[in-house]
């Protein structure tokens, strides 16, 4: 099985970069705006995608993504909404997508008909924080089953052993969390982070992607050096934030021009 994340890491090694892969929150402002959003990302040097499904309690997201999370749910954001604005993406936009959904939000579809849906609409992974690796193997092959990727997350603090249960369940990429604690933009990365990527990069077969942490040009270029992909997200949704008063083509035009800056230190 292969899809485009494979395609799109495929691609970026031949370039000798980084993937680098934006965070954006499903409906923050409005699913219309997402959907925009992504099209310019990838117009502008985004290789992958990650789509956060807003939830009322994520457990592993910090205070600038609950925030985004809050404002979608109280706008009246719909999971069935989300997959109708897959499918028309998809008219005209192929970068991967994975969306990064709590595992009650999974199962309280009923996890063979949400990951159907998902593939139907045009996904390509899912990233499910609360769901350990090593009681996954389940769901992660009902995901495989409906053809999208399952992703897994390590730790800093994850054993050698669950490290590699995580790299044989892990589908397209492993995501590395580059700190503990929640996401969110640090001043700097961890000074051991080169030495935990080596370490999950000889046991794994597929590329390592980091993410939590990553918000500026220079810490992209760091994590580029040593990493297979690099992922932002708060800094790329509280910016979202900070133009959702903008009229929506003003908005896409200037996220779109701080996502490209990012991009633009994706080179090893």
């Amino acid at each position: 099985m292969r899809n485009r994340i494979d395609e799109a890491f495929a691609r970026t090694q031949r370039a000798g970069e980084a993937a680098f892969m934006p965070f954006l929150t499903a409906g923050d402002p409005d699913l219309a705006t997402t959907g925009a959003l992504i099209e310019e990302f990838a117009r502008r040097g985004a290789d992958l995608v990650e789509l956060g499904i807003p939830y009322s309690d994520p457990v592993a997201d910090g205070p600038t993504i609950q925030a985004s999370y809050t404002r979608a749910l109280a706008r009246g954001f719909r999971l069935a909404a989300v997959f109708d604005m897959m499918k028309e993406l998809r008219t005209r936009c192929a970068v991967p997508v994975l969306t990064m959904v709590s595992l009650s939000l999974v199962t309280r579809m009923g996890a063979e008909e949400y990951f159907a849906r998902a593939a139907e609409a045009g996904v390509d992974g899912v990233i499910i924080p609360d769901l350990p690796a090593d009681e996954g193997g389940a769901v992660a092959r009902l995901a495989l089953r409906a053809g999208l990727y399952p992703v897994f997350l390590v730790a800093p603090t994850t054993p050698p052993e669950r490290t590699r249960i995580i790299a044989r369940r892990s589908k397209g990429f492993i995501y590395y969390v580059s700190v503990t604690g929640t996401t969110g933009a640090r001043r700097e990365l961890p000074p051991d982070l080169a030495e935990h990527i080596a370490a999950v990069q000889s046991v794994a077969r597929q590329p390592v992607a980091v993410g939590f942490g990553v918000s500026r040009p220079e810490q992209v270029a760091a994590v580029a050096r040593i990493a297979d992909g690099v992922i932002v997200g708060s800094a790329i949704v509280r910016k979202v934030h900070e133009l959702s008063a903008l009229p929506r083509a003003e908005l896409v035009a200037a996220a779109g021009e701080f996502a490209a800056e990012l991009a633009a230190h994706k080179k090893k």
